[in-house]
């Protein structure tokens, strides 16, 4: 979702391979030729080459295997906020602890199995083998049955349905017949070389620089849904630089790319054949928030007032003024996406929520002891002690290399000392997940069905030697993780009761500040019109679904807009 950039080896093969892609004609590929009219070319999802079609290998695997070949439950919509039946023909809630769901009838796997309740059951119980990415699920799942051919009965231990739903729109059903024999190594090391699925689309071929999805006619929502996949292909190449994807846009190469391109709001401006979802700033809708991480184990950072001197110094109109050139809004103090409006207390915010006044940061600094003793431009801690931060974000990112910077100055100006610095991003997520940061810009959760993603994400207990995936700055809260709970358990709909918890954990959010919102980064989708149409913008005689590849977004409606799109006559 951030700047490209691969090896040099990789990027040449890109150049060389997207300089017979485009255009009109056919596309020679590693098993037969691609008419291009057929051919839905993508990129901006893969930074590698594919090398695992394993959905239980999450962030790991090539673009599409959850998706197009595996499929979820349900999908949910983001802007109706509401459920779709997709594996499931229907579901009933039969009591607080029991969610009875029904799957269609007529589903079949691509080998010509048919989706049965035992399909539902294996995948869920393949989450109490470790290293199953989702193994939380049988922290409040007492048992899951097969109560007939297309009938699954889940009980609970303990009602979750904010948390049990993101589990069932957001993981993929596996089928048993293969999932269920395969040895425990297999199915979280294995490659899967050869995915079964019920999805729209099958493995056709790949190579080191793109993958190659052929259109399944067997799709059960083509006689289900009534949903047609013009495209025969889609290739998705991997991600080569900011230049090599800019020129297959200009060139008709690339039908959709999925990555901040710098500069895009002039392309936007002047070539009518490139679009996004708005005609004008910010061009994209919002996809998650970059949060500014500190490491509250460290000194001063531990420290609720000196976090809070430093979010007031952070000047966020320069950041999505300066290298995003409005592509991006800034964040509310509460992170919450604008999607999730109806749960921010908009009063509370008013009072307590943080903006920047670096003439406040420096009050705050000066009242909770933080002086320059010595005269270096730089406050030292109430104990005398010199402050040396440094802010760490991927090397090759550019845009939050730029923000990045732009923080290190906003922060100096008051007397913080920061430092901005750039590590490979392998070495960072090292350093992150271990503890070993200062500061770190992060934006690992995206928008979802539920706010309790977010506050999961904030406040999850207990903290572990290794935070692979939230609570990255270690916050140790009882009662934010208690109401983050309480939040899982409100009944699903009911927004009332989920924005009064809301309420509360936002009140220890802004007064504690354990973790800072910067800014939304957008769904960053660029399409052009001269092979494929009909893309998603905010026109009422268009879609209105995301048009991403990006992991987990095919759950929120990227699949539908696949449907959607046709082509160029």
């Amino acid at each position: 979702m951030k700047s490209l950039r691969l090896p040099a080896a990789l990027a040449a093969l890109a150049i060389t391979a997207t300089a017979c892609s485009g255009g009109g004609g056919d596309d020679g590929g590693t098993s037969g030729q691609y008419p291009r009219s057929e051919t839905l070319y993508t990129t901006g999802t893969a930074w590698g080459p594919p090398t695992s079609w394993n959905p239980m290998m999450r962030g790991q695997y090539a673009v599409g295997t959850i998706g197009l070949v595996y499929e979820p439950l349900f999908l949910f919509d983001t802007e109706a906020g509401e459920y779709i039946h997709w594996l499931a023909e229907s579901d009933e809630w039969t009591s607080e602890d029991v969610h009875e769901i029904t799957l269609r009838e007529g589903v079949t796997w691509t080998d010509g199995e048919p989706l049965v309740a035992e399909d539902v059951v294996t995948t869920l119980e393949l989450g109490q083998l470790d290293g199953v990415p989702y193994g939380n699920v049988w922290d409040y799942v007492e048992s899951v049955e097969a109560t007939d051919e297309r009938t699954v009965t889940v009980t609970f231990s303990e009602s979750r349905p904010q948390e049990w739903m993101n589990w069932a729109y957001s993981n993929p059903i596996v089928p048993a017949h293969i999932w269920g024999d395969m040895a425990e190594t297999d199915i979280t090391d294995s490659a899967n070389e050869n995915p079964v699925g019920t999805g729209s689309y099958v493995y056709e071929s790949h190579t080191d620089d793109r993958m190659v999805w052929e259109r399944n006619d067997d799709w059960w929502a083509v006689d289900a849904l009534d949903m047609d996949m013009d495209a025969r292909y889609i290739i998705d190449i991997v991600n080569a630089s900011n230049e090599v994807t800019m020129g297959m846009l200009n060139q008709d190469e690339v039908d959709l790319s999925n990555n901040f391109l710098p500069g895009i709001d002039q392309v936007l401006n002047s070539n009518e054949n490139v679009t996004s979802f708005y005609d004008g700033p910010p061009y994209m809708k919002s996809a998650n928030t970059a949060w500014l991480i500190p490491n509250l184990t460290r000194a001063p950072l531990d420290d609720t007032a000196f976090r809070q001197a430093l979010a007031h110094a952070i000047n966020i109109t320069e950041i999505v003024e300066g290298p995003y050139a409005n592509l991006v809004q800034p964040a509310s103090p509460t992170g919450l996406l604008p999607e999730w409006d109806a749960y921010i207390d908009q009063e509370l915010v008013a009072e307590e929520g943080f903006r920047y006044d670096a003439d406040h940061a420096v009050g705050l600094l000066e009242e909770a002891g933080y002086l320059d003793e010595d005269g270096d431009g730089f406050v030292e801690t109430p104990d005398g002690e010199p402050i040396e931060l440094t802010l760490e974000v991927p090397s090759g990112w550019t845009d939050w290399m730029e923000a990045a910077r732009l923080i290190e100055s906003h922060a100096q100006a008051v007397g913080i000392n920061v430092t901005a610095e750039f590590p490979e991003f392998d070495l960072l997520v090292d350093n992150r997940n271990a503890g070993e940061f200062d500061l770190l810009i992060n934006n690992e959760r995206q928008l979802s069905n539920t706010p309790w993603t977010y506050y999961d994400y904030l406040f999850q207990l207990p903290v572990q030697d290794q935070q692979s995936t939230v609570n990255f700055h270690r916050y140790e809260n009882e009662e934010a993780w208690d109401l983050t709970e309480q939040l899982a358990a409100v009944p699903v709909g009911d927004t009332e009761a989920a924005a009064a918890i809301t309420s509360q954990l936002q009140e220890i959010q802004l007064q504690e500040l354990p973790a800072i919102p910067l800014w939304y980064n957008g769904l960053w989708a660029q399409s052009t019109n001269s092979s494929w149409t009909n893309w998603p913008s905010e026109h009422e005689d268009t879609p209105n679904t995301p048009a991403t590849l990006w992991n987990g977004w095919f759950e929120l409606g990227a699949i539908t807009t696949l449907a959607e799109i046709e082509p160029v006559e």
